[in-house]
């Protein structure tokens, strides 16, 4: 990749605080990509996941759309979001950021925050909106805006649909993975780190598809059951941050230490909590076969290359969490209308498309699906600028 378009750093004069923003590109003159809010959070990182952005919104570049990508950006805010202190950075980040999120930066929930949290935040700091740099893209923006505003209140067995539509996605690369590979739902055991939005929707899809969830990790530690976790019951029991009240859990339901999940005996293992989980020294802990990367870059090259020695598949990032953006567009471009069938057809159908050309580009070229995803975007982008241009 190129230099990014832009690169800030700012610090928040209350607190201390740091936040940082970084626009990858810019396609017809606008960015998209969320806001994450976490202890540690560094410019390098913001600018990996920026990245990255650039990619998923290239790999669902679809000509026939009506929806069409935008350049990558990312917002990072190095804070506790559960500190009493947090509101008040996050108001005063996206203050400082205003003129950037008016002009040419959409973004939205991300690690450690809630769409709902950010929209007030935005609210007090003076914003319209979030997204409001895409409006002068739509054809009719006062239905748009109605459009994606009704599907933000549908909610589907006491989960709102935005919190749906990315694990449908997760789940729908795991199940492609598995289809290709010949191997029945029924019986293939699953560890899932984290349990927050990407998370808990994923391990309710892919149970509902047939698949035993055995393992998950929040903050507290890890919980497993052989027999499979009552992941309706997990999922009615958390916390904003997405941690399991204890109280639920049935008497053959363990609790272990945080990163036992790592070394579950399972066949997919999904992190979907925070980045550079997997490393060289963990990674041999690990026995599942396949790795679906529903977090952001949960898993260290370094560590990517040795799971691949030992034939272990990744299933990277850039395709497998793409569903949630892509259906945010999908719905204020007029692709979908604003319910939850259409929405997980729409992603169903498009998420198994896309797994199965990286993977089948994967097994031509002879290399990982990281780098098939990465041929993908390096053959779209040319025609996504000669189609619209390119700003940087």
């Amino acid at each position: 990749m190129t230099t990014s378009f832009m690169s800030l750093t700012w610090t928040d004069h209350v607190t201390g605080q740091r936040g940082f923003l970084v626009v990858d590109r810019l396609v017809r003159g606008v960015s998209s990509g969320g806001l994450r809010m976490r202890p540690g959070c560094t410019l390098d990182e913001v600018a990996g996941l920026a990245r990255g952005m650039t990619m998923k919104e290239a790999l669902h570049y679809d000509p026939k759309g009506r929806y069409i990508p935008l350049g990558g950006a990312k917002g990072g805010i190095d804070c506790d979001p559960r500190h009493p202190k947090a509101y008040g950075v996050l108001v005063r980040y996206l203050r400082a950021m205003r003129p950037y999120i008016e002009a040419f930066w959409t973004t939205g929930e991300d690690l450690g925050l809630t769409q709902d949290l950010v929209d007030r935040a935005a609210a007090e700091a003076g914003l319209v909106s979030t997204i409001q740099a895409v409006y002068p893209l739509l054809d009719d923006e006062q239905t748009a805006r109605r459009r994606l505003t009704d599907a933000f209140q549908v909610q589907v067995d006491g989960i709102g649909l935005d919190e749906l539509v990315g694990g449908c996605g997760v789940a729908e690369s795991v199940l492609t993975a598995l289809d290709r590979a010949g191997v029945p739902y029924t019986g293939t055991r699953v560890a899932v780190q984290g349990l927050g939005t990407m998370g808990g929707a994923t391990a309710r899809f892919l149970a509902r598809a047939g698949l035993t969830i055995v393992a998950v990790a929040d903050i507290k530690g890890t919980l497993t059951n052989p027999a499979g976790l009552d992941v309706e019951a997990l999922l009615a029991a958390r916390d904003p941050f997405g941690t399991v009240d204890r109280s639920v859990l049935r008497p053959d339901d363990h609790e272990s230490p945080g990163d036992t999940w790592l070394a579950t005996d399972v066949d997919v293992l999904v992190p979907a909590a925070v980045s550079y989980t997997i490393d060289t020294a963990n990674q041999r802990h690990i026995t599942a076969r396949l790795i679906v990367e529903a977090a952001n870059m949960p898993v260290l090259p370094k560590a990517e290359e040795l799971l691949a020695a030992r034939g272990v598949t990744v299933l990277p990032d850039v395709v497998v969490n793409s569903a949630t953006n892509a259906w945010w567009w999908w719905t204020l471009f007029g692709d979908i209308g604003p319910t939850a069938d259409e929405a997980f057809a729409h992603t169903r159908r498009s998420m198994r498309a896309l797994v199965d050309l990286m993977l089948a580009r994967a097994e031509a070229d002879g290399t990982t699906p990281r780098a098939a995803a990465h041929g993908v975007v390096a053959d779209r982008l040319p025609v996504i600028a000669e189609r619209f241009g390119w700003y940087r």
